[in-house]
């Protein structure tokens, strides 16, 4: 099984265990994806990915880790008319009925932090192809075909649009935060799986790659397990 396949197996397992996958999506889970989300999105993006693209030594894959990382934090022209993915998610949040300046103020969860914490070691100290990897795994559950059922056929986001809509009775136009996120991950994870598969086996890696697809989705899970947990007021964190 060459590297991209075991890549490819890594993330199907997730898609089937995550509970956030397979539980109802709630209103109070909902509101907290909000609060966090933004954050992570605005961490990941200014903070962690970039620290990757610096570690780069291909010039390519240099300019579309730091491009991508642009259309999440500055301005997305090609899918999210002018503004960051970030804000996008923030104006969802007003639509089901959170205040601007509640999301605005938001801390992230200790959970949340620990998971920031992860993301720095598997990112910013690694070898950059490790470091890619962690850019584009979670990314790549945009991609239809992993997982089962409605999640295999439209990917997470094309399902997380479904049951946003049904929860909050949006209309289309008011989901785009799923849309541009499903064109711009399946375009943003592309970019990772192409540099490993093009540099795992000629940098003898291919172990290394897997082993730090596997790792960072265990943080992945962790970081949505916590947003559930304290969107269902369990306390838990």
């Amino acid at each position: 099984m060459n590297v991209v396949a075991r890549m490819d197996r890594a993330v199907n397992d997730f898609a089937r265990r995550c509970r956030w996958f397979h539980e109802p999506l709630t209103k109070g889970r909902a509101r907290m994806f909000v609060l966090q989300h933004r954050l992570n999105t605005r961490q990941r993006n200014s903070v962690l990915k970039l620290k990757v693209a610096t570690n780069c030594t291909d010039w390519e894959t240099r300019m579309r880790i730091i491009q991508a990382c642009s259309e999440e934090v500055i301005a997305d022209h090609a899918h999210g008319g002018g503004r960051p993915h970030w804000q996008i998610l923030e104006d969802l949040g007003v639509r089901i009925g959170m205040r601007r300046p509640e999301i605005q103020k938001a801390r992230p969860l200790p959970s949340t932090e620990l998971c920031w914490a992860a993301w720095e070691g598997l990112m910013a100290n690694r070898h950059w192809l490790e470091g890619i990897v962690a850019n584009t795994c979670a990314e790549r559950v945009n991609v239809p075909g992993y997982g089962s059922g409605a999640f295999r056929k439209h990917g997470w986001f094309g399902l997380e649009r479904r049951r946003w809509a049904e929860l909050f009775r949006l209309a289309e136009e008011h989901l785009e935060f799923f849309e541009l996120h499903t064109e711009a991950d399946i375009e943003h994870s592309d970019t990772g799986w192409r540099a490993v598969e093009k540099f795992a086996r000629e940098l003898h890696m291919e172990d290394a790659v897997v082993a730090a697809c596997e790792r960072n989705l265990h943080v992945w899970e962790h970081y949505l397990n916590g947003i559930a947990a304290v969107g269902d007021g369990s306390g838990g964190r």
